[in-house]
């Protein structure tokens, strides 16, 4: 179905009431030509693979407005990866508005999906970094980095007999992104990270 999964586990802070740890979930389409095909890695060995890389592109931060939950036991349609990776953040699995009517033109059940409030909604809706009060409901934001990821693969040129150019697959180029999702959470007990400091 062309699903991307993103999963953090934030370690909780037991001196503020937090259990051990809180997982989420975020889930977005993954379009064409954004990672390399698992076949071409495969065929790729890396050499030297204890090696710690640096990638070789830094691409953009993302900020994702994630507007909509996505019902834990419904979701294995959407991908069956969703049942693993996201078992522990049953409660907090995220996705886009955008990325949902996408899925439902391909035939995945909309039953799956509840759009959560917005900003826009309930304009009383604060960014939890700003609101006072700990059990009241906010927009919270969450940032990740991936260092280093498969994102193209390499062609190297080489001359044949006659002397005519032609290139070929040699190698796998890395890519470091930043995403910043935004979601809306019942409680900014939930959200506690997104303080200012």
């Amino acid at each position: 179905q062309e699903v991307k999964i993103f999963r953090a586990l934030i370690l909780g802070e037991l001196e503020r009431g937090q259990s051990q740890f809180q997982a989420l979930c975020f889930v977005t389409r993954l379009h064409r030509n954004e990672i390399i095909p698992s076949e071409s890695m495969a065929k790729l060995r890396q050499k030297n693979p204890r090696t710690v890389r640096q990638a070789e592109e830094v691409r953009g931060l993302e900020h994702l407005s994630m507007d909509v939950a996505v019902n834990f036991s419904k979701a294995a349609q959407l991908s069956s990866h969703i049942h693993n990776v996201c078992a522990e953040a049953r409660e907090a699995i995220y996705t886009r508005e955008e990325d949902v009517k996408f899925w439902l033109e391909k035939g995945v059940d909309g039953s799956m999906f509840e759009v959560l409030p917005r900003g826009s909604d309930l304009p009383e809706l604060q960014r939890c970094r700003l609101c006072p009060e700990r059990w009241r409901p906010c927009l919270c934001s969450y940032s990740l980095s991936i260092e280093w990821y498969p994102c193209m693969l390499k062609y190297c040129k080489s001359r044949d007999a006659a002397g005519r150019l032609s290139s070929y697959k040699c190698g796998i180029r890395s890519c470091q992104k930043g995403y910043t999702f935004h979601y809306y959470v019942p409680q900014k007990q939930l959200c506690l990270w997104d303080e200012e400091t």
